[in-house]
Parts: C-alpha cells; structure tokens; sequence
C-alpha cells in the first residue's frame, strides 16, 4: 500500500526553470473525481500511467500507481471526465527534496504550482525562492478540480 504526502504551493517566479534538472509534458484526465476516491489517467512523454488516490487527510492520502501501455493511456484519456489538463513539469531538486512545478497551458495558462514529497507530515523543509502561497489542502488547487 502506498502513502502519498505532500504540501503544494503557488509558485511567484520563474526561476525554478532555471533549477531544473529534467521538464516532461503531462496530458491527465480523471476517469473518477469523487471526494472519497480519484482515478487518473497520465501520458507523460513516451509513457502511460493509471493512479488511484485515496481521500486526503492532510497531507496525506493512499495513492497506488502503475504504467500501463501508451496506446492505453491514450484511449483511456478519451474517457476521461472533461477537461484533460495539459500541463509542463519541471523537477527541481533543493537542500536534499524533490521539487515538481507544473506550468497549466489551455484553459489554466498562467496556474503555476509547486508539489513537495516528504516521508512523514512532520518532515521540514526549507522553501526554494520560487515558492509562494501554500495551498495544501486547498481543493480548488487539487488537480482533480482544475
């Protein structure tokens, strides 16, 4: 069983581009988007990936995710509950974490986000100078509502 935590935040600045280390282009969709459950659909690059996420608590949720084939994520994106968001990730590494910042294009355009991933919600961190607002546990900026 997989435990995700993470705290996300908006990002006032671009200077995370210049931080990174690797950026990727996203197509994701939500096949269910229920309060209790989400099932999501990935394309990331050359790659597919189905996740089931849990109900938050906090920062923390269940999450389960697998690969599947391309050609699979890509017919199962077509199933998805509108809109697929579309959306360029940049992974920055700082003080010892892993940084990933999505940039939101189409309807979103200009939504920047920041996520972190930690081992425990006790875990601290120090901020990079492109974070701003934290937003975890705000459902207007969970993925599944964009």
């Amino acid at each position: 069983m997989g435990m995700e935590i993470e705290h996300k935040y908006l990002v006032k600045n671009d200077s995370y581009k210049s931080q990174s280390s690797a950026k990727s282009h996203i197509l994701q969709g939500y096949l269910c988007r229920e309060p209790e459950r989400t099932v999501r659909v990935r394309v990331r690059d050359d790659k597919g990936f189905l996740t089931v996420k849990g109900k938050n608590s906090g920062a923390s949720r269940l999450e389960f995710e697998y690969e599947i084939p391309l050609p699979d994520a890509v017919g199962l994106l077509n199933l998805c509950i509108p809109p697929v968001l579309d959306k360029t990730r940049y992974i920055v590494p700082f003080c010892g974490h892993i940084w990933e910042v999505d940039e939101f294009h189409g309807d979103r355009e200009g939504l920047v986000t920041a996520e972190i991933e930690l081992e425990s919600e006790l875990e601290s961190y120090p901020l990079p100078d492109f974070v701003g607002a934290d937003v975890t546990g705000d459902s207007r900026y969970y993925n599944s509502n964009l």
